[in-house]
């Protein structure tokens, strides 16, 4: 359990309001919020059939297993979901805001970016993944410097892992500040969170 659960004064852990919304919405409106996380359907039964979650740290260990066990198909799907770093998706603010570390960048840099983009996508064939919190433009070059001669599998696997921190940081999101009462307002309003 993490260090951030509140607890009631008998010391029994409370679910934040934004949980107790998610896990009593109805299927079809959980399944809508959850696909805003991540556009894998795989990862989205995966955490439906954990509900109802006590804590949010119920929850990111859902998120834990769901990423475990996604194909490669699976993968593929969910990176759909994600535009291309230094291309956010016209009139999408969560875009927009999810790639704000490439907002102040150079007209070199996005130049590079795009570049880096292509080449790595024609390898791998799916857009370049990262959990962007808190990186620069030129960290994310940088990432994708380095990555782009990984092996295919090798690839595969920092890419579950880069989903993962994005899903959690979305989760963390409707678990504790969901506006609406099935959550889609929040899942439409992370920071900064990725690429």
């Amino acid at each position: 359990m993490s260090s951030s659960t509140q607890r009631s004064p008998g010391g029994v852990p409370v679910t934040p309001a934004g949980l107790a919304r998610f896990n009593t919405s109805d299927d079809s409106a959980a399944r809508a919020v959850l696909h805003e996380v991540c556009a894998s359907r795989a990862w989205g039964r995966g955490i439906l059939a954990r509900r109802p979650f006590a804590t949010a740290g119920d929850l990111y260990a859902a998120n834990d297993a769901a990423m475990a066990g996604l194909t490669a198909a699976d993968l593929a799907e969910a990176m759909a979901g994600h535009p291309p770093i230094g291309r956010p998706k016209p009139g999408d603010p969560t875009s927009h805001r999810e790639q704000s570390g490439m907002a102040g960048a150079s007209d070199a840099l996005k130049a590079e970016m795009l570049e880096l983009n292509l080449a790595y996508q024609e390898k791998f064939g799916h857009v370049f993944l990262i959990c962007a919190s808190g990186r620069t433009g030129e960290q994310m070059r940088d990432a994708v410097r380095n990555r782009i001669d990984n092996t295919p599998e090798h690839e595969r696997e920092i890419v579950r892992v880069e989903l993962g921190k994005i899903n959690r940081i979305r989760l963390a999101r409707i678990a504790e500040h969901a506006e609406g009462a099935d959550g889609r307002e929040n899942a439409r309003n992370v920071e900064g969170d990725a690429v």
